[in-house]
């Protein structure tokens, strides 16, 4: 698969939906291709209040079986930079991508937040070496 590099994937800032959901797939794929085996990270992508790339990075990473994210600095780092829409990734090194009920109970709770400081949760993306499976389309936000 081709990888989209950072510089690719802002560039695309005007394209439709589906254009831009397999353009942020592909940013993530080449984001996780180097986490070491067993290792988890927590990357997100900070988009504006019309859902253009603003930044993104990594806000954890641990072992597969604690994934410390901190809510005070990922909320804080999408204000600083007035985000109106965030899509969380993380990945599954068990290469099973279907969300664990800790992935959908956290995500349900920054929802919240989310809602409350007025920046929407656009998806959460659990990635695996093979797969993605995004949490907005299985219905679980």
């Amino acid at each position: 698969m081709n990888w989209l590099s950072q510089t690719e994937f802002k560039e695309r800032r005007h394209v439709d939906q589906d254009q831009q959901f397999f353009a942020i797939i592909s940013y993530l794929q080449g984001a996780f291709a180097n986490v070491p085996l067993g290792q988890e990270r927590f990357h997100v992508i900070f988009l504006d209040p019309r859902r253009a790339y603003l930044d993104d990075c990594v806000m954890a990473g641990g072992s597969s079986l604690h994934l410390p994210v901190r809510l005070r600095d990922l909320f804080s780092r999408a204000l600083q930079i007035g985000a109106g829409g965030l899509i969380l990734a993380h990945n599954h090194p068990s290469g099973d991508c279907r969300p664990s009920s800790n992935d959908i109970a956290a995500t349900k709770r920054m929802i919240e937040i989310g809602e409350a400081l007025e920046i929407a949760i656009l998806d959460h993306l659990i990635l695996t070496r093979e797969k993605v499976y995004s949490m907005r389309a299985g219905g679980k936000l």
